[in-house]
């Protein structure tokens, strides 16, 4: 599945021998000793020997994470069949001087969201060590989970998992949270809504007193006009919290979200509950209906 990417910031190219400096530098960081291993690379041939036994393993996925219009090497995904493990195994590695700033999320993201259409994967796992604190928080952000503990020779490995199924779910709800984004002079995905939606689709807004029941066009309409016209500036609504239930071809899923931005160049921010449901087509998880409720400070 060797290919590359190109997210908002990075570009993911397959590792080549090339890489030969960077892979040098990054496998002898603290942190890479530390939570996966010293590889007794220390030279430059080294690396160029360790790169081709990657690129010979049909097992094994490398690319190397660079920063866009710099080209610099940043860090590393991985997508490995190990012989312990069932299912493939997503990793990354980074160095340090370009960890919290969003990059590892971007990138695994970009390779994941690939993986949910190669239909032989039902799993994807991860491993790490519990001491590896910002390994697991990036994890459970990418919606892994903690499945159990194994042995593997001296290491007590902790495993992550996701179902290929619950990945496409989260990939089309976080979809569907940023077709309204107009921030950092993005223009908003309106249309990227007839992907990722059912034609059918219901969507419902409450309010305390009432329900307010739109069709696709008569919900995107309005929000095309102003999330252009300059009524609301800087908007952004994000997920904070969800809970997914698969059952067979059919899924629901509670969400809380967060909602920021400019009214009539007025500051506002707020929060509420979305309850999403969708149905397993012969085209992919599509979202059926959305109910959603503004909480009211």
């Amino acid at each position: 599945m060797q290919k590359d990417y190109l997210t908002n910031r990075l570009i993911l190219n397959t590792l080549n021998i090339n890489d030969h400096a960077f892979i040098t530098e990054l496998v002898n960081t603290p942190e890479w000793i530390k939570f996966i291993g010293d590889r007794n690379i220390r030279t430059q041939e080294d690396a160029k020997t360790y790169i081709q036994k990657t690129i010979d393993n049909p097992n094994v996925n490398y690319w190397a994470v660079k920063l866009q219009g710099q080209h610099t090497p940043v860090g590393i995904i991985t997508f490995i069949k190990r012989d312990y493990l069932e299912h493939y195994d997503i990793g990354f590695a980074f160095l340090p001087q370009y960890t919290n700033k969003g990059y590892a999320h971007e990138a695994t993201t970009a390779v994941l969201n690939d993986i949910i259409n190669n239909l032989t994967h039902t799993h994807i796992l991860a491993t790490t060590v519990k001491e590896n604190t910002n390994s697991i928080k990036l994890l459970e952000k990418l919606g892994l989970r903690f499945e159990k503990e194994i042995e593997n020779g001296n290491d007590v490995l902790s495993i992550y998992s996701i179902t290929a199924d619950k990945l496409f779910l989260n990939q089309i709800t976080n979809d569907f949270f940023s077709l309204f984004t107009n921030a950092k002079k993005q223009k908003p995905a309106l249309e990227k809504i007839h992907t990722i939606c059912l034609p059918e689709t219901i969507i419902i807004k409450k309010s305390s007193d009432k329900e307010e029941i739109f069709n696709i066009s008569a919900f995107i309409e309005p929000r095309k006009k102003f999330l252009s016209d300059g009524t609301i500036t800087e908007f952004e609504e994000y997920e904070i919290f969800e809970d997914t239930r698969v059952v067979g071809n059919i899924a629901q899923r509670l969400s809380k979200y967060q909602k920021k931005g400019y009214l009539n160049g007025n500051y506002f921010e707020g929060n509420g509950n979305k309850l999403f449901q969708y149905v397993n087509t012969n085209k992919g998880w599509k979202i059926a209906s959305v109910v959603w409720e503004d909480e009211i400070i």
